[in-house]
């Protein structure tokens, strides 16, 4: 797919994210997943006795792999705002990355006993930054648009508030998990009946596609934790998978349907839609 601009000497405007398609949520659910799974290989993978190491080492090994994962962020960061366009390769690995790393931010705080810690007061901050974020880009920018992400204060407003979506995402699905002590298959029903919900809302009222957007986005980080959970972990409705198993399954899916959007672009913006 190639787009000419109209007006001699004029560029299109390019979007620099994908156009919210089927693909687009696909992808996204597998990534949350992955975020959930491989924070937790990695700790496990790089801590001090592994399988069998103390909530300590774990809370070592966190902190260790965090820093790792930020600077590979930071690198993908770089990159994606040097290009002039959406690159999905790019964009979507800068996806999964920050998936794992806001796992791996509100782990810190949770800590790596048996009962989570503080999981009310993560949940309020995170929101609370959350809401910040929004606020923020909504007075300098008047828009929370993902279709016109096409100047670099923008896509550093965008790529804060995924960040922050992860983390809250996070957080509200263990708070909720913990709180009706709920199996990994019943969470994971419970937090897709509600993105059902979003999305029959805004098929029959007038909510706001972009409000509708950002809350569907919010919810899939939980729906993807609880996946991964459900699939990974033994007991509570688990299938005992393993984290590393169903880590590396999902990336080969992400990997293939990237190729696929990489060559074909069904999710490419068109420059009309960007001025909006």
């Amino acid at each position: 797919m190639t787009t000419t601009a109209t007006t001699r000497g004029v560029l299109p405007l390019l979007n620099k994210v994908p156009e919210v398609t089927v693909y687009f949520w696909i992808i996204k659910c597998l990534c949350t997943t992955i975020g959930e799974t491989m924070s937790d290989n990695l700790m496990t993978l790089f801590a001090v006795g592994g399988d069998n190491a103390s909530p300590d080492q774990l809370q070592v090994a966190l902190y260790e792999v965090s820093a790792v994962t930020a600077a590979v962020l930071a690198v993908l960061l770089i990159v994606q705002f040097r290009l002039r366009r959406y690159v999905a390769a790019v964009y979507w690995s800068t996806i999964v990355v920050i998936s794992v790393l806001g796992t791996q931010i509100t782990d810190m705080f949770e800590g790596q006993g048996d009962v989570p810690n503080n999981m009310v007061a993560i949940t309020v901050v995170s929101v609370t930054l959350l809401g910040a974020v929004f606020l923020a880009w909504w007075l300098v920018e008047r828009t929370l648009s993902m279709h016109s992400i096409r100047t670099p204060r923008r896509e550093a407003f965008y790529w804060l508030a995924i960040l922050t979506t992860f983390a809250t995402g996070t957080a509200v699905g263990d708070l909720i998990a913990e709180t009706f002590s709920l199996g990994y298959l019943t969470t994971l029903v419970v937090f897709a009946g509600v993105i059902a919900l979003i999305a029959a809302v805004w098929r029959l009222t007038p909510i706001s596609p972009v409000l509708a957007f950002w809350l569907a986005y919010i919810m899939t980080r939980p729906l993807g934790a609880s996946t991964g959970d459900w699939l990974s972990q033994q007991g509570n409705q688990g299938l005992g998978l393993g984290t590393a198993t169903t880590s590396w399954l999902f990336l080969a899916v992400i990997v293939a349907l990237v190729a696929f959007l990489q060559i074909r672009k069904p999710d490419v913006t068109t420059p009309e839609l960007a001025r909006g």
